[in-house]
């Protein structure tokens, strides 16, 4: 496999740095080609603006229509340019960082904001009164998979159904769903690190054990079951899931997974 790994850590010497390493030495000792992102270490621009566009930047500033005519005319910044050939190389895309205030890092937010651009990760294919476009299971990224390896200081009873920080599959919704089952990835169940703060010499061996084992076994995991847009389980043109397709007891997020 080709396999790029966005790493969005400050630290080198930190947990995910520890666990990005990892995943370089052991996908490539078993025989697969690495690519690493490491957002930090590029100093990665985080916002997007005008400069992201070049000449087809339009004033005022319309970032939808200006991304996808940049892209469509090859004016995008280099930088943008780079990490989306990197993802078009990518059979599996590796996203490793630590769960901060509920969400990803501010500097892997400001990576999807610039480099999933209009007219490549969202806005193609049909729109008709039968399909509403090619998203949520089709996409220009489709046939390719995606894990998030992420770490989270609290104890995983903090992040079960009944926690108080609410379920890890519903924090993590946002990213598996709309940002990377969106433009057509399947996504991998995530592999989390919970209390990471009392990670400690003697207690990394069994995280780096779990971890190579979720690495090698990266062909052959289920990605998570989500709907797909057009093929019936959903009403075009309101998107609203169809009635009767729920699981018995489920809501929220949860409705949007088969079985």
């Amino acid at each position: 496999m080709k396999i790029l790994i966005v790493h969005a850590h400050p630290e080198p010497k930190s947990l995910n740095g520890s666990l990005k390493d990892l995943a370089v030495v052991t996908l490539e000792g078993a025989g697969h080609e690495v690519r690493v992102s490491d957002l930090y270490a590029m100093n990665w621009k985080a916002v997007v603006d005008a400069a992201d566009y070049g000449p087809d930047a339009s004033s005022p500033l319309k970032v939808v229509l200006d991304s996808g005519r940049a892209f469509e005319r090859g004016t995008l910044g280099a930088d943008v340019v780079a990490e989306q050939e990197k993802l078009l190389w990518a059979d599996t895309v590796i996203f490793q960082f630590p769960l901060w205030w509920y969400a990803m890092p501010a500097i892997l937010k400001g990576w999807v904001d610039r480099v999933f651009t209009y007219r490549f990760a969202y806005g193609v294919g049909e729109h008709s009164d039968t399909k509403y476009g090619e998203r949520f299971g089709e996409g220009t990224l489709a046939g390719r998979r995606a894990l998030l390896s992420v770490t989270v200081g609290g104890p995983e009873a903090h992040y079960a159904p009944r926690g108080i920080n609410g379920p890890i599959a519903d924090l993590l919704f946002p990213f598996h769903h709309g940002i990377l089952y969106y433009p057509g990835l399947d996504v991998l169940p995530p592999f989390v690190v919970y209390g990471t703060d009392r990670v400690t010499a003697d207690t990394y061996p069994e995280v780096a054990k779990a971890w190579e084992e979720r690495l090698l076994t990266l062909e052959s995991t289920e990605p998570i079951a989500f709907r797909r847009q057009n093929f019936g389980d959903y009403e075009i043109p309101s998107l609203r899931l169809k009635e009767g397709l729920e699981a018995e007891g489920r809501t929220g997020f949860g409705l949007h997974v088969r079985g």
